[in-house]
């Protein structure tokens, strides 16, 4: 077999553009500020799709060949709870996320952020 060794790869398309060709680091990630609805930041992740008041959909660009992957979740709202794969929503190409109060209050929180680890 032949080696390969290189200081730096650039790829806009393909395996490595996704960071699926890497094990162990992050294959998609997202902050996202469900008051207004906006994306403030994030990788791999086409788009968001809100459903209702803390209730929305992480939408990948480049579907997972399963949903063996893990999605860590974190708010700026110490009182708030995430729920991620909301009503059985967690596929290879999206997951549902649910925000909401002790109190079952659902809230949209300005701040959410999300991380997601695949082999």
């Amino acid at each position: 077999a032949g080696t390969i060794v290189a200081n730096t790869i650039n790829t806009d398309t393909g395996l490595f553009s996704t960071q699926n060709a890497y094990q162990g680091i992050a294959k998609a990630w997202i902050q996202y500020n469900a008051s207004t609805q906006t994306i403030t930041s994030s990788f791999n992740v086409s788009s968001v799709t809100y459903t209702s008041t803390g209730v929305f959909s992480i939408n990948f660009a480049t579907a997972f060949a399963n949903s063996n992957y893990v999605a860590l979740a974190t708010t700026n709202n110490s009182n708030c709870a995430i729920t991620v794969g909301y009503s059985g929503v967690y596929g290879p190409s999206s997951f549902q996320v649910y925000t909401w109060y002790p109190t079952n209050t659902q809230t949209n929180n300005t701040i959410n952020n999300f991380v997601v680890f695949s082999a």
